[in-house]
Protein backbone atom coordinates (compact mmCIF):
# COMPACT_ATOMS: atom_id res chain seq x y z
CA UNK A 1 0.00 0.00 0.00
CA UNK A 2 1.27 3.61 -0.88
CA UNK A 3 2.59 5.87 1.89
CA UNK A 4 0.62 8.68 3.62
CA UNK A 5 2.23 11.37 1.51
CA UNK A 6 -0.06 10.13 -1.55
CA UNK A 7 -3.03 10.90 -0.12
CA UNK A 8 -1.59 14.57 1.19
CA UNK A 9 0.01 15.70 -2.22
CA UNK A 10 -4.03 15.14 -4.04
CA UNK A 11 -5.21 17.16 -1.53
CA UNK A 12 -2.95 19.65 -2.20
CA UNK A 13 -4.13 23.50 -3.25
CA UNK A 14 -6.35 24.80 -0.30
CA UNK A 15 -4.59 27.68 0.91
CA UNK A 16 -3.34 27.82 4.08
CA UNK A 17 -4.10 31.37 5.86
CA UNK A 18 -5.91 29.79 9.04
CA UNK A 19 -3.92 30.68 12.78
CA UNK A 20 -4.32 28.60 15.67
CA UNK A 21 -6.49 31.02 17.51
CA UNK A 22 -9.03 30.61 14.31
CA UNK A 23 -8.71 26.89 14.47
CA UNK A 24 -9.94 27.16 17.99
CA UNK A 25 -12.64 29.49 17.25
CA UNK A 26 -13.90 27.05 14.42
CA UNK A 27 -13.78 24.45 16.72
CA UNK A 28 -15.61 26.03 19.79
CA UNK A 29 -17.78 27.84 16.40
CA UNK A 30 -18.69 24.40 15.63
CA UNK A 31 -20.00 22.92 18.53
CA UNK A 32 -21.15 25.82 20.75
CA UNK A 33 -24.61 26.04 18.39
CA UNK A 34 -28.16 24.55 18.69
CA UNK A 35 -26.59 21.35 21.04
CA UNK A 36 -26.26 24.19 24.18
CA UNK A 37 -28.64 26.44 23.33
CA UNK A 38 -31.97 24.62 22.06
CA UNK A 39 -30.67 20.95 22.65
CA UNK A 40 -29.94 21.06 26.27
CA UNK A 41 -33.55 21.63 26.99
CA UNK A 42 -34.14 18.20 24.63
CA UNK A 43 -31.50 16.57 26.69
CA UNK A 44 -32.95 17.59 30.23
CA UNK A 45 -36.28 16.10 28.80
CA UNK A 46 -34.69 12.88 29.26
CA UNK A 47 -32.33 13.31 32.56
CA UNK A 48 -33.16 16.09 34.51
CA UNK A 49 -30.85 17.58 36.44
CA UNK A 50 -28.77 14.82 35.58
CA UNK A 51 -27.61 15.74 32.37
CA UNK A 52 -24.88 16.96 34.01
CA UNK A 53 -23.76 13.90 34.16
CA UNK A 54 -24.98 13.26 30.54
CA UNK A 55 -23.23 16.31 29.31
CA UNK A 56 -20.09 15.15 31.43
CA UNK A 57 -20.09 11.39 29.87
CA UNK A 58 -20.39 12.95 26.36
CA UNK A 59 -17.12 15.55 27.31
CA UNK A 60 -14.88 12.62 28.27
CA UNK A 61 -15.67 10.66 25.14
CA UNK A 62 -14.88 14.21 23.39
CA UNK A 63 -11.27 13.88 25.04
CA UNK A 64 -10.68 11.24 23.91
CA UNK A 65 -11.79 11.70 20.39
CA UNK A 66 -9.75 15.03 20.22
CA UNK A 67 -6.41 13.03 22.16
CA UNK A 68 -6.93 9.88 19.00
CA UNK A 69 -7.34 12.61 16.58
CA UNK A 70 -4.32 14.98 17.70
CA UNK A 71 -2.14 12.35 17.61
CA UNK A 72 -2.72 11.31 13.84
CA UNK A 73 -3.45 15.07 12.29
CA UNK A 74 0.05 16.03 13.99
CA UNK A 75 1.07 13.33 11.92
CA UNK A 76 -0.66 13.43 9.04
CA UNK A 77 -2.30 17.15 8.22
CA UNK A 78 -4.88 17.17 5.57
CA UNK A 79 -8.14 17.91 5.09
CA UNK A 80 -9.66 14.56 4.42
CA UNK A 81 -8.61 14.31 8.12
CA UNK A 82 -10.32 11.14 10.01
CA UNK A 83 -11.77 9.90 6.24
CA UNK A 84 -8.09 9.74 4.86
CA UNK A 85 -7.04 7.87 8.20
CA UNK A 86 -9.60 5.32 7.94
CA UNK A 87 -8.39 4.77 3.86
CA UNK A 88 -4.90 4.63 4.51
CA UNK A 89 -5.14 2.53 7.58
CA UNK A 90 -7.55 0.59 7.90
CA UNK A 91 -8.69 0.31 3.89
CA UNK A 92 -10.39 2.44 0.75
CA UNK A 93 -13.93 1.18 1.72
CA UNK A 94 -13.68 2.39 5.59
CA UNK A 95 -12.47 5.91 4.06
CA UNK A 96 -15.17 5.93 1.40
CA UNK A 97 -17.80 5.34 4.26
CA UNK A 98 -16.51 7.00 7.05
CA UNK A 99 -16.51 10.07 5.07
CA UNK A 100 -19.74 9.84 3.62
CA UNK A 101 -21.26 8.90 5.73
CA UNK A 102 -19.82 12.29 8.30
CA UNK A 103 -21.04 14.35 5.04
CA UNK A 104 -24.35 13.57 5.00
CA UNK A 105 -24.64 14.19 8.85
CA UNK A 106 -23.14 16.99 8.70
CA UNK A 107 -24.76 18.13 5.82
CA UNK A 108 -28.28 17.78 7.88
CA UNK A 109 -26.57 19.56 10.65
CA UNK A 110 -26.04 22.47 8.92
CA UNK A 111 -30.02 22.33 8.19
CA UNK A 112 -30.99 21.70 11.56
CA UNK A 113 -28.99 25.30 12.35
CA UNK A 114 -30.47 27.01 10.36
CA UNK A 115 -34.03 25.55 11.26
CA UNK A 116 -33.01 26.97 14.71
CA UNK A 117 -32.00 30.02 13.09
CA UNK A 118 -35.68 30.23 11.84
CA UNK A 119 -37.23 29.65 15.03
CA UNK A 120 -34.90 32.00 16.75
CA UNK A 121 -36.32 34.93 14.40
CA UNK A 122 -39.61 34.24 15.33
CA UNK A 123 -38.71 35.63 18.57
CA UNK A 124 -39.02 38.77 17.14
CA UNK A 125 -40.83 38.11 14.03
CA UNK A 126 -43.74 34.93 14.60
CA UNK A 127 -45.48 36.67 12.06
CA UNK A 128 -42.61 36.18 8.82
CA UNK A 129 -42.95 32.15 8.23
CA UNK A 130 -39.57 30.08 9.20
CA UNK A 131 -38.41 29.32 5.63
CA UNK A 132 -37.85 33.25 4.75
CA UNK A 133 -34.99 33.74 7.15
CA UNK A 134 -33.77 29.95 6.52
CA UNK A 135 -33.53 30.84 2.80
CA UNK A 136 -31.85 34.33 3.95
CA UNK A 137 -29.45 32.74 6.28
CA UNK A 138 -28.10 29.89 4.09
CA UNK A 139 -27.21 32.30 0.83
CA UNK A 140 -25.76 34.68 3.43
CA UNK A 141 -23.43 32.03 5.09
CA UNK A 142 -22.67 29.76 1.50
CA UNK A 143 -21.23 33.50 0.03
CA UNK A 144 -18.82 33.95 3.18
CA UNK A 145 -17.63 30.33 2.82
CA UNK A 146 -17.44 30.89 -1.09
CA UNK A 147 -15.37 33.97 -0.76
CA UNK A 148 -12.01 32.42 0.64
CA UNK A 149 -10.75 30.67 3.89
CA UNK A 150 -9.70 33.66 5.30
CA UNK A 151 -12.63 35.44 4.86
CA UNK A 152 -14.38 32.75 6.76
CA UNK A 153 -11.89 32.20 9.48
CA UNK A 154 -12.44 35.95 10.19
CA UNK A 155 -16.04 35.51 10.36
CA UNK A 156 -16.25 32.26 12.55
CA UNK A 157 -13.36 34.21 14.55
CA UNK A 158 -15.65 36.96 15.46
CA UNK A 159 -18.87 35.20 15.30
CA UNK A 160 -17.45 32.42 18.03
CA UNK A 161 -15.75 35.43 20.19
CA UNK A 162 -18.75 36.87 20.91
CA UNK A 163 -21.01 33.99 21.95
CA UNK A 164 -17.65 32.90 24.55
CA UNK A 165 -18.22 36.64 25.64
CA UNK A 166 -21.74 36.33 25.74
CA UNK A 167 -21.63 32.66 27.42
CA UNK A 168 -19.25 34.17 30.01
CA UNK A 169 -21.46 36.78 30.84
CA UNK A 170 -24.34 34.50 31.29
CA UNK A 171 -21.81 32.28 33.71
CA UNK A 172 -21.26 35.30 35.75
CA UNK A 173 -25.28 36.61 35.82
CA UNK A 174 -26.63 33.38 36.90
CA UNK A 175 -23.72 33.14 39.27
CA UNK A 176 -24.53 36.04 41.02
CA UNK A 177 -28.54 35.33 41.28
CA UNK A 178 -27.53 31.92 42.31
CA UNK A 179 -25.17 32.97 45.08
CA UNK A 180 -25.78 36.30 45.69
CA UNK A 181 -29.26 37.91 45.55
CA UNK A 182 -30.68 34.41 46.00
CA UNK A 183 -34.66 35.32 44.82
CA UNK A 184 -37.36 33.05 45.65
CA UNK A 185 -37.49 29.90 43.88
CA UNK A 186 -33.86 30.11 42.87
CA UNK A 187 -30.94 27.52 44.34
CA UNK A 188 -29.91 24.30 43.82
CA UNK A 189 -32.52 22.63 45.80
CA UNK A 190 -34.52 22.76 42.26
CA UNK A 191 -32.12 19.98 41.32
CA UNK A 192 -34.53 17.94 43.45
CA UNK A 193 -38.00 18.64 42.32
CA UNK A 194 -40.16 17.05 40.03
CA UNK A 195 -38.98 13.93 40.47
CA UNK A 196 -35.15 14.51 42.15
CA UNK A 197 -32.20 14.83 40.29
CA UNK A 198 -32.73 11.14 38.36
CA UNK A 199 -36.31 11.84 37.72
CA UNK A 200 -36.17 8.86 34.71
CA UNK A 201 -33.35 6.83 36.47
CA UNK A 202 -30.04 6.41 35.40
CA UNK A 203 -31.41 5.46 31.69
CA UNK A 204 -32.64 8.86 31.56
CA UNK A 205 -29.52 10.28 32.10
CA UNK A 206 -27.62 7.70 29.73
CA UNK A 207 -30.24 8.75 26.82
CA UNK A 208 -29.03 12.66 27.62
CA UNK A 209 -25.66 11.22 26.38
CA UNK A 210 -26.64 11.10 22.65
CA UNK A 211 -27.37 14.49 22.77
CA UNK A 212 -24.42 15.26 24.43
CA UNK A 213 -22.97 13.78 21.77
CA UNK A 214 -24.29 15.44 19.30
CA UNK A 215 -24.15 18.81 20.86
CA UNK A 216 -20.22 18.41 21.49
CA UNK A 217 -19.95 17.22 17.08
CA UNK A 218 -17.63 19.67 15.52
CA UNK A 219 -14.84 19.00 17.63
CA UNK A 220 -13.44 17.40 14.94
CA UNK A 221 -13.23 20.21 12.64
CA UNK A 222 -10.02 21.12 14.12
CA UNK A 223 -8.75 18.17 12.49
CA UNK A 224 -10.14 18.99 8.92
CA UNK A 225 -8.85 22.41 8.84
CA UNK A 226 -5.47 21.10 9.34
CA UNK A 227 -5.15 20.94 5.66
CA UNK A 228 -5.47 25.02 6.02
CA UNK A 229 -3.74 25.72 8.71
CA UNK A 230 -0.34 28.22 8.54
CA UNK A 231 1.28 26.01 10.94
CA UNK A 232 -0.97 22.73 11.02
CA UNK A 233 1.57 20.76 13.56
CA UNK A 234 1.79 23.71 15.98
CA UNK A 235 -1.98 25.47 15.56
CA UNK A 236 -3.50 21.45 16.09
CA UNK A 237 -1.96 20.50 19.00
CA UNK A 238 -2.56 24.30 20.60
CA UNK A 239 -6.20 24.12 19.37
CA UNK A 240 -7.16 20.56 20.83
CA UNK A 241 -5.69 21.93 24.42
CA UNK A 242 -7.62 24.32 24.90
CA UNK A 243 -10.99 23.71 22.80
CA UNK A 244 -11.50 20.73 25.24
CA UNK A 245 -11.23 22.71 28.64
CA UNK A 246 -13.36 25.82 27.06
CA UNK A 247 -16.68 23.36 25.89
CA UNK A 248 -16.48 21.27 29.17
CA UNK A 249 -16.35 24.58 31.60
CA UNK A 250 -19.26 26.38 29.00
CA UNK A 251 -21.92 23.86 29.20
CA UNK A 252 -21.12 22.29 32.75
CA UNK A 253 -21.07 25.56 34.31
CA UNK A 254 -24.16 27.20 32.61
CA UNK A 255 -26.11 24.26 32.56
CA UNK A 256 -25.66 23.65 36.07
CA UNK A 257 -26.04 27.69 37.09
CA UNK A 258 -29.51 27.36 34.49
CA UNK A 259 -30.96 24.14 36.28
CA UNK A 260 -30.61 26.01 39.33
CA UNK A 261 -32.26 29.35 38.28
CA UNK A 262 -34.88 27.06 35.52
CA UNK A 263 -36.60 23.80 37.86
CA UNK A 264 -35.72 21.14 34.89
CA UNK A 265 -39.24 20.29 34.28
CA UNK A 266 -40.12 23.70 32.93
CA UNK A 267 -37.29 24.05 30.35
CA UNK A 268 -38.40 24.85 27.18
CA UNK A 269 -38.33 23.62 23.41
CA UNK A 270 -40.21 26.43 21.87
CA UNK A 271 -37.16 28.69 22.60
CA UNK A 272 -33.99 28.45 24.65
CA UNK A 273 -33.64 27.75 27.69
CA UNK A 274 -31.21 30.39 28.31
CA UNK A 275 -33.73 33.14 26.77
CA UNK A 276 -35.84 31.50 29.60
CA UNK A 277 -33.49 32.25 32.40
CA UNK A 278 -33.22 36.00 31.48
CA UNK A 279 -37.05 36.80 31.28
CA UNK A 280 -37.34 34.84 34.71
CA UNK A 281 -34.75 36.87 35.76
CA UNK A 282 -36.59 40.16 34.14
CA UNK A 283 -33.33 41.94 33.39
CA UNK A 284 -34.11 44.69 30.55
CA UNK A 285 -33.72 43.53 27.32
CA UNK A 286 -31.92 40.56 28.59
CA UNK A 287 -33.64 37.86 26.95
CA UNK A 288 -33.97 39.99 23.57
CA UNK A 289 -30.20 39.99 24.24
CA UNK A 290 -29.64 36.73 24.58
CA UNK A 291 -31.61 35.66 21.87
CA UNK A 292 -29.70 37.25 19.79
CA UNK A 293 -26.83 35.81 20.62
CA UNK A 294 -28.15 32.38 20.20
CA UNK A 295 -28.89 33.35 16.90
CA UNK A 296 -25.18 34.15 15.91
CA UNK A 297 -24.46 30.65 17.50
CA UNK A 298 -25.90 28.79 15.33
CA UNK A 299 -24.99 31.32 12.38
CA UNK A 300 -21.63 30.19 13.87
CA UNK A 301 -22.44 26.78 14.00
CA UNK A 302 -23.79 26.66 10.29
CA UNK A 303 -20.55 28.52 9.08
CA UNK A 304 -18.18 26.40 10.65
CA UNK A 305 -20.02 23.06 9.63
CA UNK A 306 -21.03 24.08 5.79
CA UNK A 307 -16.87 24.95 5.73
CA UNK A 308 -16.02 20.74 7.66
CA UNK A 309 -18.77 18.99 5.18
CA UNK A 310 -17.57 21.15 2.03
CA UNK A 311 -13.65 20.14 2.42
CA UNK A 312 -15.00 16.65 3.15
CA UNK A 313 -16.67 16.42 -0.37
CA UNK A 314 -13.64 18.08 -1.60
CA UNK A 315 -11.24 15.21 -0.33
CA UNK A 316 -13.85 12.57 -1.87
CA UNK A 317 -13.98 14.24 -5.03
CA UNK A 318 -9.87 14.39 -5.14
CA UNK A 319 -9.92 10.57 -4.06
CA UNK A 320 -12.20 9.63 -6.77
CA UNK A 321 -15.44 8.84 -4.59
CA UNK A 322 -17.10 11.95 -5.97
CA UNK A 323 -17.62 14.01 -9.54
CA UNK A 324 -13.72 15.83 -10.16
CA UNK A 325 -15.26 19.15 -10.61
CA UNK A 326 -16.27 19.37 -6.88
CA UNK A 327 -12.98 19.76 -6.40
CA UNK A 328 -11.88 22.19 -8.26
CA UNK A 329 -10.72 25.27 -6.59
CA UNK A 330 -11.73 29.32 -7.28
CA UNK A 331 -8.46 31.48 -7.68
CA UNK A 332 -8.95 32.59 -3.68
CA UNK A 333 -8.49 28.55 -3.39
CA UNK A 334 -11.93 27.49 -2.22
CA UNK A 335 -13.70 24.43 -3.92
CA UNK A 336 -17.23 26.07 -4.68
CA UNK A 337 -18.23 23.12 -6.28
CA UNK A 338 -18.22 21.35 -3.00
CA UNK A 339 -19.63 24.04 -1.05
CA UNK A 340 -22.51 24.61 -3.31
CA UNK A 341 -23.65 20.42 -2.96
CA UNK A 342 -22.95 20.88 1.01
CA UNK A 343 -25.70 23.26 0.61
CA UNK A 344 -28.36 20.79 0.49
CA UNK A 345 -28.87 20.32 3.95
CA UNK A 346 -30.34 24.19 3.79
CA UNK A 347 -32.63 22.71 0.81
CA UNK A 348 -33.78 20.13 2.96
CA UNK A 349 -34.42 22.21 6.00
CA UNK A 350 -36.61 24.89 3.93
CA UNK A 351 -38.86 21.99 2.87
CA UNK A 352 -39.20 21.11 5.93
CA UNK A 353 -39.65 24.44 7.41
CA UNK A 354 -42.70 24.66 4.89
CA UNK A 355 -44.10 21.17 5.45
CA UNK A 356 -43.41 20.84 9.11
CA UNK A 357 -42.12 23.77 11.22
CA UNK A 358 -43.26 22.44 14.43
CA UNK A 359 -41.38 18.57 13.96
CA UNK A 360 -38.41 20.08 11.77
CA UNK A 361 -35.70 20.55 14.27
CA UNK A 362 -36.09 17.33 16.48
CA UNK A 363 -36.51 15.34 12.58
CA UNK A 364 -33.17 16.87 11.59
CA UNK A 365 -31.03 16.33 14.75
CA UNK A 366 -32.58 12.45 14.43
CA UNK A 367 -31.30 12.11 10.49
CA UNK A 368 -28.03 14.21 11.55
CA UNK A 369 -27.21 12.12 14.46
CA UNK A 370 -26.15 8.38 13.19
CA UNK A 371 -22.99 9.58 10.67
CA UNK A 372 -21.56 12.03 12.75
CA UNK A 373 -21.48 8.99 15.54
CA UNK A 374 -20.62 6.71 13.63
CA UNK A 375 -17.47 9.37 12.48
CA UNK A 376 -16.39 9.24 15.88
CA UNK A 377 -16.47 5.75 16.54
CA UNK A 378 -14.63 5.37 13.26
CA UNK A 379 -11.95 7.57 14.51
CA UNK A 380 -11.31 5.44 17.94
CA UNK A 381 -11.22 2.42 15.45
CA UNK A 382 -8.78 3.93 12.98
CA UNK A 383 -6.62 5.25 16.23
CA UNK A 384 -6.58 1.74 16.94
CA UNK A 385 -4.67 0.35 13.50
CA UNK A 386 -2.94 3.81 13.44
CA UNK A 387 -0.42 3.86 15.86
CA UNK A 388 0.79 0.18 15.69
CA UNK A 389 1.47 0.80 11.78
CA UNK A 390 2.68 3.99 12.07
CA UNK A 391 5.97 2.44 14.78
CA UNK A 392 6.11 -0.09 12.40
CA UNK A 393 6.60 2.30 9.48
CA UNK A 394 8.50 4.88 11.62
CA UNK A 395 11.21 2.73 13.14
CA UNK A 396 12.91 4.70 16.25
CA UNK A 397 10.95 7.95 15.43
CA UNK A 398 8.47 9.20 18.21
CA UNK A 399 5.16 10.60 17.37
CA UNK A 400 5.45 14.79 17.91
CA UNK A 401 1.60 14.00 19.82
CA UNK A 402 0.48 11.20 21.69
CA UNK A 403 -2.57 9.81 23.14
CA UNK A 404 -2.40 8.72 26.98
CA UNK A 405 -3.65 5.49 28.07
CA UNK A 406 -3.46 3.87 23.81
CA UNK A 407 -4.85 1.21 23.49
CA UNK A 408 -7.22 1.16 26.83
CA UNK A 409 -8.62 4.29 26.30
CA UNK A 410 -8.91 4.17 22.48
CA UNK A 411 -10.82 1.25 23.45
CA UNK A 412 -13.13 2.65 26.13
CA UNK A 413 -13.90 5.53 23.97
CA UNK A 414 -14.49 3.18 20.96
CA UNK A 415 -16.75 0.94 23.44
CA UNK A 416 -19.16 3.94 24.57
CA UNK A 417 -20.09 5.32 21.26
CA UNK A 418 -20.70 1.62 20.18
CA UNK A 419 -22.83 1.61 23.26
CA UNK A 420 -24.44 5.45 22.29
CA UNK A 421 -25.29 4.03 18.84
CA UNK A 422 -27.17 1.08 19.99
CA UNK A 423 -29.15 3.01 22.74
CA UNK A 424 -30.68 5.00 20.07
CA UNK A 425 -32.72 1.68 19.12
CA UNK A 426 -34.13 1.65 22.30
CA UNK A 427 -35.59 5.82 22.50
CA UNK A 428 -38.82 6.50 21.02
CA UNK A 429 -37.18 10.24 20.41
CA UNK A 430 -33.76 8.77 18.56
CA UNK A 431 -35.18 5.56 17.07
CA UNK A 432 -34.93 6.30 13.25
CA UNK A 433 -31.81 7.20 13.73
CA UNK A 434 -30.24 3.80 13.56
CA UNK A 435 -33.03 2.53 11.66
CA UNK A 436 -31.70 5.20 8.78
CA UNK A 437 -28.37 4.98 9.39
CA UNK A 438 -27.11 1.46 8.92
CA UNK A 439 -29.25 0.90 5.74
CA UNK A 440 -27.24 4.27 4.29
CA UNK A 441 -24.39 2.78 5.01
CA UNK A 442 -25.66 -0.49 3.67
CA UNK A 443 -26.03 1.37 0.30
CA UNK A 444 -22.67 2.90 1.03
CA UNK A 445 -20.67 -0.26 1.03
CA UNK A 446 -22.87 -1.44 -2.21
CA UNK A 447 -21.80 2.15 -4.07
CA UNK A 448 -18.47 1.33 -3.11
CA UNK A 449 -18.64 -2.43 -4.28
CA UNK A 450 -20.19 -1.78 -7.71
CA UNK A 451 -18.58 1.53 -8.71
CA UNK A 452 -15.51 2.27 -6.44
CA UNK A 453 -13.56 -1.15 -5.38
CA UNK A 454 -11.98 -1.68 -9.13
CA UNK A 455 -11.11 1.75 -9.38
CA UNK A 456 -8.80 1.73 -6.40
CA UNK A 457 -7.76 -2.14 -6.31
CA UNK A 458 -3.98 -2.31 -6.17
Amino acid sequence: MANFDSIQQRETGLQPHLNSAQMTMIAIGGAIGTGLFMGSAFAIGFAGPSVLISYAIGAFIGLLLMGCLAEMTVAHPTSGSFGAYAEHYISPLAGFVVRYAYWGAVVLAVGMEVTAVGKYMAYWFPAVDQWVWVLLFSILLAAVNATSVKAFGQVEYWFSMVKVIAIVAFILIAAYVVFGTRPAGVGFDNYFVDGGFFPNGWWGTWVGVIVAIFSYLSLESIAIAAGEAQNPKQAVTRAFRSTVLRLVLFYLLSLALMLAIVPWSHASTDKSPFVKVMEILQIPGAAAALNFVVLLASLSAMNSQLYVTSRMMFSLSRGGYAPKRLSRLSKSGVPLGAIAVSCLGMAVAMVLNVFKPKESLELMMSIAMFGAMFAWFMVFVTHLFFRPRWQREHPGQKLEFRMWGFPVLTLIGALLMAGVIVTTLFTKEFHTTTLVGVPFLMVLVLVYALWYRKKVAP
